[in-house]
């Protein structure tokens, strides 16, 4: 629950700190003293939109909300696990709008998102204002309400998530349907490519290239290896010889020479060497010939390969291969679309099956608890002075959507003379307010929620339906935290804390009020400005004083 709220420098709030009760807590104050601007600020809190031209009253420094919540008990731990924040059982979250625009929050001192204050803030407070009764012409909250009050959210949040993957199925067979149907107009052009690219054995041109190069210096090796060999081998006085004839005179000398022995072996190893050498070289230069068959061949290739990089505006074979290789794959996906078509369509088929059983068990669950709620809702408006009203909660199926199959409508009348129509159509805004306080005492129950603020849900009743909306929400207040923004003394007397807002040198204020001060603002309420000593009495009687 709230137990306290702190707001500084906010609209036309100076500074304000209100604790409040664990029970009822009536607001009261004349119209323009600022009740809206209490709401506003605690608003801010919960991750509203901050507009720094409305919210700070003084631009030289900074707006601050601040509020301290009693959790304990309220099971609320993992949430504050899902969003890594450290959970105490008292915990304060705050505000900050600078005159920038920009503003900060925090919780329990730890900065956090906006979106943040928003998560956490659904499991804390539920704020009605007059205007919300106008959500019960929204298809999504009346869906929601049953679906709360039924007890069947996690059974909508599976059905969801199977609407999810079959909408992602769906989606995925529409893209393979207009990919293949698109393919399909270039399957002769690709086909042509991945032929032309196959034919031509791509492989990397640098091993043509030297070959090529080669052939066409082939004359000018031979003629090179050939003087090298005669150089060699040439008798008499070719190298080879010469080195033998050395080797030979050093190893007559040794005997006298000790020396001569090394160098015989160091002239034997070199001439080793080079009739190797010699013998490589008569190799190669029998096969150095020029061959023009197989230079014209290689250079037609290669003429092929270039032509190929140019068509396709690529730099290299390597390019032109990566690029055969993907023109394959997408003409493969051409040659087999049918059958990944055909796959998709049975996953879209098996999810729909899912989400159509999902939806069918969602479809059980609504019809089961609607006339239970019908009755939920008609006891607490005969209360209020309908005795002759109706409710009704209709359900029609239709086709499956984000939250089922059902389409959910209010059907109301408040005269069993009239037959119920759709509440959006026939119900006056007081008769708005009565059946939106009969829901939302029904949801708070289900959600358990901790705190609830009515902000002038009680407008358009007043005498004895005021009496019946003020034990409604009196009643509501023994299981949870409720503030109530209320003009009617009926509803005021009922307050375990009664709080006054009100203007003082052009700022807002708000303190708790002593049984003698609340004997006088209720006489207020009820009289006017000119407190009658009949309107003390009245008002005495009201708080069973």
């Amino acid at each position: 629950m709230l137990v306290c709220l702190t707001v500084e420098n906010y609209a036309l709030i100076d500074r304000l700190d209100v604790r409040f009760d664990s029970h009822l807590n009536i607001i009261t104050g004349e119209t323009g003293a600022g009740k809206s601007i209490l709401m506003g600020a605690l608003s801010l809190l919960l991750g509203a939109k901050a507009d720094a031209e409305s919210a700070i009253k003084d631009r030289s420094r900074n707006c601050v909300v601040e509020g301290t919540f009693a959790l304990d008990g309220l099971g609320l731990e993992p949430i504050f696990d899902e969003q890594d924040l450290d959970y105490e059982p008292q915990t304060v979250i705050r505000r900050v709008v600078m005159p920038s625009g920009k503003s900060r929050a925090f919780v329990n001192d730890s900065p956090v998102q906006v979106a943040t204050l928003k998560t956490i803030g659904e499991y804390l407070i539920d704020i009605h204002s007059q205007n919300r009764n106008l959500i019960l012409t929204s298809e999504q909250f009346r869906i929601e309400a049953l679906d709360t009050i039924a007890g069947c959210t996690a059974q909508r949040a599976e059905y969801r998530t199977a609407f999810a993957a079959l909408g992602k199925a769906r989606r995925a067979l529409e893209e393979a349907i207009a990919k293949q149907s698109a393919s399909h107009d270039d399957e002769d052009w690709l086909r042509h490519q991945v032929e032309e690219l196959r034919a031509a054995s791509l492989r990397e041109t640098e091993a043509l290239e030297s070959e090529l190069r080669l052939l066409e210096n082939a004359d000018s090796i031979r003629a090179t290896l050939l003087q090298l060999h005669s150089a060699l081998d040439e008798e008499p006085n070719g190298i080879l010889s010469q080195l033998k004839e050395s080797e030979n005179a050093l190893r007559h000398i040794t005997s006298y020479y000790p020396s001569a022995g090394e160098l015989a072996e160091r002239l034997h190893s070199v001439g080793s060497e080079l009739k190797d050498i010699n013998s490589t070289v008569e190799e190669d230069a029998e096969r150095s010939n020029a061959d023009p068959d197989r230079t014209e061949q290689i250079t037609l290739r290669l003429d092929l390969l270039y032509a190929l990089c140019v068509k396709h505006r690529v730099a290299d074979v390597s390019a032109l291969i990566s690029l055969r290789d993907r023109y394959s794959a997408e003409l493969d996906a051409i040659e087999h679309g049918d059958e990944q078509v055909e796959s998709l369509r049975r996953e879209v088929a098996e999810c729909e099956k899912r989400a159509r059983t999902l939806a069918d068990a969602l479809h059980k669950a609504r019809a089961e608890a609607a006339p239970r709620i019908d009755d939920e809702v008609v006891g607490p408006l005969r209360k209020v002075g309908m005795e002759g009203a109706t409710f009704r909660t209709a359900i029609s199926e239709v086709a499956l959507g984000a939250t089922g199959g059902d389409s959910v409508a209010f059907l109301f009348s408040a005269n069993t003379q009239i037959e119920p129509r759709p509440i959006e159509r026939i119900a006056s805004g007081g008769e708005l307010s009565r059946v939106m306080l009969a829901l939302k005492a029904i949801l708070a129950r289900r959600l358990s929620l901790p705190t609830i603020v009515f902000d002038e849900i009680d407008t358009g009743v007043s005498g004895r339906v005021a009496d019946a909306v003020g034990d409604i929400i009196n009643t509501l207040s023994e299981q949870m935290q409720v503030i109530d923004i209320t003009h009617l003394p009926q509803v005021a007397a009922k307050g375990n804390t009664h709080l006054l807002v009100y203007k003082e040198q052009g700022a807002t204020h708000l303190r708790p009020l002593s049984t003698e001060e609340r004997i006088i603002e209720i006489a207020k309420m009820l009289s006017g400005s000119t407190v009658t000593e009949a309107a003390l009495t009245q008002a005495r009687n009201l708080l069973g004083k």
